[in-house]
């Protein structure tokens, strides 16, 4: 039977694509945090990948979904002798970070870029079949920097501030169709030694996507429109609540800002069909199953 090892296991994907992979064998999963309780298939091991983690089981791994960053996967490739298929995620940041006017957003891109490369090498030297996934503005189960910062926000001041018209648009996925998506790449040839961008199955405004996020919550809409100068001093104030110490000056000003990604080849190659975007009492942490 196959053994299969999920890094990153307790992230949103990690959260629809556990139950999916027990069906399909033994499952490792390891992460920094707590996993499931123990059960039959999975076994569960708590750690960092950066750590000399000494398993016998890693050299019996034959296939691997990497879910932890992206960097991490060259070096941890060493430990897995055995592996034949690797299935990783990335993100449509190492495009539209790059040119960003934050020096450690500008960092984030390019490592994504190093790391996809690195990890097309090493795969290629060892024979391991590989694919790279590029998923945008992931949502699902309260876990996202973006949806379920919106609804905090929201909860929190009941209304919600948008640089000017907030006229970008997004495409969110859901995290499901991400770990419905790792399945339906596993075995299909055309799908190996690729990178995929993965967006959603709808296309919105950034105000539009608020407002949607509003009806979720069952919250009258109550946008404020906001001139970006006036979010300097906002930000500020801002990070001094330490759920929203991360919000940035570009992150305000990509309200703005087209963040649109095609997956039309994904389409093609594996039959991908992203839900469009309705965010749920899951996805906004109003309830948990």
């Amino acid at each position: 039977m196959n053994t299969i090892l999920i890094t990153g296991a307790t992230n949103q994907i990690g959260f629809f694509l556990l139950p999916l992979l027990l069906q399909q064998g033994r499952v490792v999963a390891l992460s920094r945090q707590a996993g499931l309780a123990p059960q039959e298939g999975l076994r569960w091991l708590q750690g960092d990948l950066q750590m000399s983690l000494q398993d016998d089981t890693f050299e019996q791994i034959e296939t691997l979904y990497h879910l932890a960053p992206l960097p991490l996967l060259p070096t941890f490739l060493t430990r897995l002798p055995k592996v034949q298929r690797v299935i990783a995620f990335s993100s449509t940041s190492r495009f539209s970070k790059i040119n960003a006017a934050n020096v450690h957003e500008q960092a984030v891109a390019e490592g994504l870029q190093t790391a996809e490369k690195a990890v097309e090498n090493t795969c290629s030297a060892r024979g391991i079949a590989w694919t790279i996934l590029r998923p945008t503005l992931i949502y699902g189960c309260a876990q996202d920097a973006n949806v379920y910062f919106i609804a905090r926000f929201i909860q929190r001041f009941g209304f919600f501030p948008l640089a000017g018209g907030g006229l970008g648009l997004r495409q969110p996925v859901h995290a499901e169709d991400l770990a419905q998506a790792c399945l339906q790449v596993t075995g299909q040839q055309p799908c190996f030694n690729q990178a995929y961008n993965l967006s959603g199955g709808e296309t919105l405004t950034y105000g539009d996507m608020v407002r949607m996020i509003f009806a979720g919550l069952q919250k009258p809409p109550r946008l404020l429109s906001i001139p970006v100068w006036a979010f300097r001093w906002g930000i500020l104030m801002l990070g001094r609540l330490r759920p929203f110490r991360a919000v940035s000056l570009s992150m305000v000003e990509r309200m703005n800002t087209d963040l649109c990604f095609g997956h039309e080849s994904a389409q093609r190659d594996f039959a991908y069909q992203p839900r469009g975007f309705k965010p749920d009492a899951v996805a906004l942490g109003v309830s948990k199953t």
